[in-house]
């Protein structure tokens, strides 16, 4: 049984009548009440119980499935941990492929 995911983009439509600044218990009703998926609503509420000043703050907080969204800098963390990087590492201590230049001058 595959779980359905939930994106960022997905809960912004939900809650696109409600007016700013709103709370998390607002949030959840208007997209109830705008017949949202078991998803969204499950998205909001596993917010903090907070007033949010506008839709990019929400955007902000909604977790979502980070392999459902991109976008996300937990997709980011996993992307770069599957590459080879660890959490914390500096970029430029990172193991990179050499360049063709980098190779030829034996940098």
């Amino acid at each position: 049984m595959t779980r359905a995911r939930t994106t960022v983009p997905d809960v912004l439509a939900a809650i696109r009548g409600v007016h700013f600044p709103a709370g998390k218990d607002r949030l959840v009703t208007a997209a109830r009440d705008a017949d949202a998926p078991e998803e969204v609503l499950r998205a909001l509420r596993g917010m903090p119980p907070e007033r949010y000043a506008d839709r990019e703050e929400v955007a902000r907080w909604v977790r979502v499935d980070p392999a459902a969204d991109p976008d996300t800098a937990t997709a980011r963390r996993i992307a770069r941990a599957r590459e080879g990087g660890r959490p914390g590492l500096s970029l430029h201590l990172r193991e990179e492929p050499r360049t063709p230049i980098q190779e030829e001058f034996g940098r």
